[in-house]
């Protein structure tokens, strides 16, 4: 028992001192960086009813859920996910807005993983979303967001993988593939496994027009020329066609805003969570086993809590973003700019008095009473250890 008082549950762990500092002043750095962009901030509750992440319009699995029941019997969740929070919002208080609107938040989000995963239950997101435009531009916004955001957190390598959830839909559909079947070339393609989807659809019989676009399926890295090449084969297909005419005008803005050197087209791209209607986007750096920006387009989604509005969002994983950046030796902004007085008991109020002083100046003070059974070298020590320069002596 005294063992348990000391541990952490599975899935969640402590931040302290710089860790939690550092972490601390990576979120405040990407809630500025949106602000720039015009978007404000929303604070949702970290748990809801139930009926808000139903899986039935694609959110998160019920068996991933953290479930409890409030006193009338009501069944609650601790929020896997922000985005069904914001939409819900967005209808109850915005339902007749026509000017799109553009949220920012900083949150913690709680799902039930299984152990062998190894990741973390319990993760903070800082993420934007942008309600009420459903054109291109709205996606090149927040994709460009999203790079600035990776870049201002300090990271010089990253990668972008954009995909579009149509193209996978129009294949499936021109394709003829009925629910058992969609579903297997789904899995595969989740695992990564493309050979097998080759294998699958070599059985299918299909003509060699479609067979050649279910191949490159395992292209991660596509350029704009690739796009082109596929529409030529997709030609007679109009849903994948309007899929890939969408990236190539994304493509056009993403160069005006100068991010495009970041960003490749996967058109496998996919994600367990349903909702996603248009373009969707990851983004990787190293350092990190799983993508640390994830977003895309849901245009249904507001629908459910009765508010017809197109929207885009993304959530950056903040701690997959602070491991990256320790795993790449990235300093976070968050140093340590506390000021010691060190003093005794002799000297007391000559100390307090120059603390309160200095705390008028907008200084960050700590007192630190030299007790009589310990050497000032302990004291200096533990200054220095954890990044304290600037101490002051009444001794």
């Amino acid at each position: 028992m005294k063992n348990r008082l000391l541990q952490t549950p599975e899935g969640v762990r402590d931040l302290y001192r710089d860790q939690c500092e550092q972490k601390m002043a990576l979120e405040q750095t990407l809630v500025k960086e949106m602000k720039m962009y015009g978007y404000r901030m929303i604070d949702t509750p970290s748990f809801e009813f139930f009926d808000v992440f139903n899986q039935e319009f694609g959110t998160t699995s019920s068996r991933k859920l953290y479930k409890f029941f409030d006193r009338e019997g009501n069944t609650l969740v601790l929020r896997p996910d922000i985005t069904p929070s914001i939409a819900r919002c967005a209808a109850t208080y915005f339902l007749e807005e026509a000017v799109p609107l553009r949220f920012c938040y900083n949150g913690k989000t709680f799902i039930n993983n299984t152990r062998y995963q190894g990741r973390l239950m319990e993760r903070t997101q800082s993420g934007a979303e942008l309600i009420g435009d459903g054109s291109v531009d709205a996606d090149a916004e927040m994709i460009a967001l999203a790079v600035r955001l990776l870049l201002s957190s300090g990271l010089e390598n990253i990668q972008i993988s954009i995909g579009h959830a149509d193209f996978l839909k129009g294949l499936f559909e021109a394709s003829g593939l009925d629910e058992e079947s969609m579903d297997a070339v789904r899995e595969l393609i989740l695992n990564r496994n493309f050979y097998g989807v080759e294998d699958y659809i070599d059985d299918l019989g299909l003509d060699e027009d479609l067979t050649w676009l279910y191949g490159q399926l395992k292209n991660a890295l596509m350029e704009k020329e690739d796009l082109l090449e596929m529409k030529k084969r997709a030609a007679r297909f109009p849903r994948l066609v309007a899929s890939l005419e969408r990236l190539e005008e994304l493509d056009s803005l993403l160069s005006l805003y100068g991010v495009d050197r970041y960003v490749s087209y996967e058109l496998a791209l996919t994600s367990e969570i349903n909702y996603y209607t248009g373009v969707l986007f990851a983004g990787y750096t190293y350092g990190s086993g799983e993508a640390v920006v994830a977003g895309g387009r849901y245009d249904n989604l507001l629908q459910y809590f009765g508010k017809d509005a197109p929207a885009i969002g993304f959530a950056i994983i903040t701690d997959q973003l602070y491991d990256a950046l320790k795993h790449q030796h990235i300093r976070v902004a968050g140093e340590n700019k506390a000021k010691w007085i060190l003093y005794t008991d002799q000297h007391r109020t000559e100390a307090l008095k120059d603390a309160m002083v200095l705390r008028e100046e907008k200084e960050e003070v700590v007192l630190m009473r030299i007790a009589a059974e310990n050497d000032i070298e302990k004291y200096e020590s533990y200054a220095a250890n954890n990044g304290i320069t600037d101490l002051i002596y009444y001794i």
